[in-house]
């Protein structure tokens, strides 16, 4: 598996010259969040502040200074533009972007790594039961997002061709990765055998903590384990009425695995973001959030 850690390690790693470009502050309507950052080296990049021309100038300005870098002054280490987003650069947000531009030297690269370290390890996590067509798909567009994904099946060729940022486990008794997921996860649940779906979704509805729980479903699949749930495994309405199915919603009509994936990724990140935005501010680690050299 590789993340986002280890992308910027090699980035840094095989750039050379490098500078870090960060939204240090904005006002009203903007492209990214304060905290946002890329790097720029005089041929490549890795990250962006939002694109457009806010992140040509950027770019232009950064590679200005890695060109004088050989004869640097000491007021050329960083740089501050403050961009008024408006026609007059073509971009009309309305807002107000302030973009700090500093050279990265062996001191704030191990800040940025560490600071790329702290956001990865607050991942919320997303558990994909099942490696099958809407598998796959759910896989490949998770792997965009800024979750820690993790397939799991029972067969180890249904985990073939994943995504590499995605985590797979191949397991015999998959519903026993629902008690060891951390808190505030999100459970997809879509394997080859429906008995099983019973059985995972079941584990996920006891817990009181999750962010999510779906089940790929028809209508009839949906209420024979209601009936299961509620006479069988001691489940209550309550926890029931926890369950999204099917996922992706029923109001888009198309069964292909890539629009379910589509359509569930986006309902999976929303209830990740208000489970989130639900918890202590206290516990939340800025996304991107670039440490001060």
């Amino acid at each position: 598996m590789n993340s986002k850690v280890q992308s910027l390690k090699a980035f840094l790693a095989s750039a050379g010259r490098v500078a870090v470009v960060e939204v240090a502050g904005t006002k009203g309507s903007t492209p990214r969040e304060k905290g946002a950052f890329m790097l720029v080296s005089p041929t490549a990049i890795f990250g962006t502040i939002g694109g457009g021309q806010l992140e040509y100038m950027a770019i232009d300005k950064a590679r200005q200074m890695l060109g004088k870098e050989a004869r640097i002054e000491v007021d050329e280490v960083c740089a501050t533009l403050d961009v008024p987003l408006g026609p007059e650069i073509g971009q009309c947000c309305g807002g107000r972007v302030e973009v700090l531009i500093r050279l990265v030297d062996a001191a704030l690269a191990g800040d940025l790594v560490a600071a790329a370290e702290a956001e990865e390890a607050h991942l919320p996590y997303v558990y994909i039961f099942g490696g099958g067509h809407v598998g796959q798909a759910l896989a490949s567009a998770i792997a965009l997002l800024p979750v820690h994904g993790v397939v799991i099946e029972t067969r180890a060729e249904a985990l073939e061709g994943m995504p590499e940022t995605i985590e797979t486990r191949l397991t015999a008794m998959p519903e026993a990765m629902v008690r060891n997921a951390p808190a505030g996860a999100a459970f997809a649940i879509l394997t080859h055998d429906h008995a099983l779906d019973f059985l995972i979704v079941a584990e996920a509805l006891k817990r009181g903590d999750t962010a999510y729980v779906g089940m790929i479903s028809s209508k009839t699949k949906k209420a024979t384990f209601r009936t299961w749930f509620l006479k069988s495994a001691d489940g209550s309405q309550a926890e029931f009425a926890r369950l999204v199915s099917p996922i992706g919603g029923d109001t888009v009509k198309d069964k292909r695995p890539q629009v379910i994936a589509a359509l569930a990724a986006a309902e999976i990140m929303t209830a990740l973001v208000n489970h989130n935005a639900a918890l202590n501010a206290d516990h939340q680690i800025p996304h991107g959030k670039v440490m001060a050299s």
